[in-house]
């Protein structure tokens, strides 16, 4: 019997690390899902890196010998060029072979095995063991922070810039590393043998080459900070350009029934041209540093030749040895441009690592105590005790001293204006925002002390705007649950009224059925379809405590009586927590809750608070009656009318 509720997807055939056992063996070097029990990730970014880093020590150290072994390999064979047209300059072709044969077949052996092995040996270390692997551990590890993060975490960003710098986070990281120990490493090799070389041949090529490290340390000391700073400030403006366009395109039907003026033309216009001057800034930054580059290297490569050829002048040095000098520092020269580039990379890397930090290595405001327990299932008795709380407002409270007890299985209604308060109960009931002061307990156990999964575990909720994964409408349902079965799938979407449109849903691959994908939030399917499989999902949770916020708001009134029929049924024995702007849904709670300001202004039961002279509840039955019955009575008229009864233009509806 098929079960579901783990949404992990098992990689396509193609890729399966089975089917490629030689690349396994190489590869299983990196865990690329190993991870610490540090809560909070480095809030610096070199100790960011140098976190990471550590984890995965000795495929970085190998990367470390290889590019040391690439700057000495290239430096040899600048050398070995000038040895070769020495030996043949004192050679004859009937002698050659003879008398360096051994030295030749050494220069084969140089070439063909000890270069090849050491670059291939660069290529495994770096593309089969870290870049895939790594990058996906500092991925994964930050994702498994970021997910911790509460609620108001995500309201104050847009869900695409956080996406961004988790990616962004594991590919500069590893980009980082790479380039200091592979390339940067394999340039100061370089350096040092050229240095050795050139100075054994003549001291003045020597202090010349000393010379130009020292001007190409100053290059990187004060030039590369400002193109750092630029670098950062280019990451942060493509992020907000980023968030910008996914938060656009996430809410497009917004955008298309609101944005009659082309506001969003003039957002990302404002966003491109905010992102356009950061990258012109950091491009004059690169040019600069490159034009110094060039004239450094220019002046280094005039001095060393014309040092090389007075010395071939006076007899202290051979052809060769010229031969050699020059493709030393032309290929200096060569990897000193193209090391700045990498430079230039690897400051664009960090700044980008510093950004993602920001993001990344954040101390959640909401986490679980050390010695937090987990909650076992409740009854549902739900407490508030003098609690306090004002969303981090200084000049406003919302709260100041709430005091609420709802007892187990009770059908309670939470009414009142917009802003009383009746959500935010439910958000500090979740604890997806804490109190300032006072308590929460279910059960006689303050919420505070028990872990936020164990916590939301005992809640069903059913929001007025459900929100749907891009994931099979299956999968959707069963989300809440581990382990149910295709059957109670079923029976929980057949009890909310949605198994006979899913039968006929079907998604752009040609997926069909309880295998269609529903799109990003759910938007290929209607207001009351997604209703409908919130509400499955719900029923199908099974918790002790049901939130029903205006649950049944994008229903017919045919589909809504049955649902509502349904979840009355679910709701028997449950605290049962209904947020309603209508009040006909409330009617049967066993107590209603009148909020106002953030306080309780009256409670009862329906009939009681009617009663109450002027009183709040009373004058919003009045209004909404008011409302339904002026809606009833032109719905009436345009009937009649339709039907020739009367011969008059309808009444302009009231709403």
């Amino acid at each position: 019997m098929a079960r579901y509720g783990n949404t992990y997807q098992d990689p396509d055939p193609a890729y399966r690390d089975t089917d490629h056992p030689v690349w396994n063996r190489v590869e299983r070097f990196v865990d690329p899902f190993e991870d610490t029990d540090r809560e909070v990730l480095p809030q610096n970014a070199w100790q960011f890196i140098a976190y990471f880093a550590r984890q995965a020590r000795w495929p970085f150290i190998a990367l470390l010998i290889v590019g040391g072994l690439v700057g000495a390999v290239d430096a040899a064979l600048y050398w070995a060029v000038g040895w070769l047209i020495d030996i043949l300059d004192g050679s004859s072709p009937e002698t050659l072979l003879r008398e360096h044969g051994w030295q030749l077949a050494g220069l084969a052996f140089l070439l063909l095995v000890v270069r090849g092995a050491v670059m291939v040996g660069a290529a495994i270390v770096e593309q089969q063991i870290i870049v895939p692997r790594f990058y996906t551990m500092v991925r994964w590890q930050s994702f498994r922070r970021v997910i911790e993060q509460p609620y108001a975490f995500f309201q104050d960003d847009f869900a695409g810039r956080i996406a961004t710098k988790i990616m962004q986070a594991g590919e500069s990281v590893g980009d980082f590393i790479v380039t200091s120990l592979q390339s940067l490493w394999s340039f100061l090799t370089f350096i040092v043998l050229t240095f050795t070389v050139l100075a054994t041949l003549d001291w003045r090529m020597g202090v010349v080459v000393a010379v130009w490290g020292a001007g190409y340390a100053l290059i990187v000391r004060f030039l590369l900070p400002r193109l750092r700073a630029a670098g950062k400030n280019n990451a942060n403006e493509r992020s907000v350009l980023n968030g910008r366009l996914v938060d656009i395109f996430t809410n497009i039907m917004t955008v298309k029934l609101f944005d009659t003026g082309r506001r969003e033309h003039g957002d990302v216009k404002g966003a491109l041209g905010n992102y356009l001057g950061a990258v012109t800034h950091l491009t004059r930054m690169i040019t600069l540093v490159r034009t110094a580059v060039a004239v450094l290297n220019g002046l280094m490569m005039t001095a060393v030749a014309a040092i090389a050829i007075s010395a071939w002048m006076a007899g202290s040095i051979s052809t060769g040895a010229i031969a050699a000098t020059m493709g030393l520092v032309f290929r200096l020269n060569q990897m000193s441009g193209w090391m700045m580039f990498n430079i230039n990379g690897l400051i664009r890397a960090f700044s980008t690592v510093q950004d993602a930090v920001e993001t990344i290595s954040v101390e959640p405001k909401i986490r679980d105590r050390t010695d937090a327990v987990e909650l076992a299932r409740t009854t549902g008795h739900i407490r508030f005790e003098n609690v306090r709380f004002n969303y981090g407002k200084d000049d406003t409270r919302l709260f100041d001293g709430l005091d609420l007890d709802i007892a187990p299985g009770e059908k309670v209604g939470l009414v009142g204006p917009s802003g009383a308060g009746k959500s935010t109960i439910v958000s500090l009931m979740l604890r997806l925002f804490e109190p300032e002061a006072g308590r929460i307990t279910i059960d006689g156990t303050d919420i505070a002390d028990v872990t936020q999964v164990s916590l939301r575990r005992q809640f069903g909720v059913v929001s007025q705007e459900p929100s749907l994964l891009h994931r099979s409408l299956r999968d959707n349902i069963a989300y809440g649950r581990h382990g149910v079965t295709e059957e109670e799938i079923e029976a929980a979407a057949r009890k909310a009224k949605a198994h006979e449109f899913i039968l006929d849903a079907r998604d752009p691959r040609g997926r069909r059925g309880y295998d269609a994908h529903v799109g990003e939030r759910g938007i290929k399917l209607s207001g009351g379809q997604r209703q409908r499989v919130a509400i499955a999902r719900v029923m199908l949770k099974d918790a002790p405590i049901l939130i029903l916020d205006e649950a049944t708001s994008a229903l017919d009134t045919a589909t809504e009586q049955e649902i509502q029929a349904s979840l009355d049924l679910v709701s028997r024995g449950r605290t049962t927590l209904v947020i309603a702007h209508r009040l006909s849904t409330v009617i049967g709670a066993d107590e209603i809750i009148v909020l106002r300001d953030g306080m309780i202004a009256e409670r009862g039961k329906h009939a009681d608070l009617l009663a109450i002279p002027d009183g709040l509840y009373a004058q919003m039955w009045t209004r909404q009656s008011e409302a339904i019955e002026a809606e009833t009575r032109w719905r009436k008229a345009r009937e009649e009318d339709e039907m020739g009864i009367i011969v008059r233009r309808p009444p302009v509806s009231p709403t």
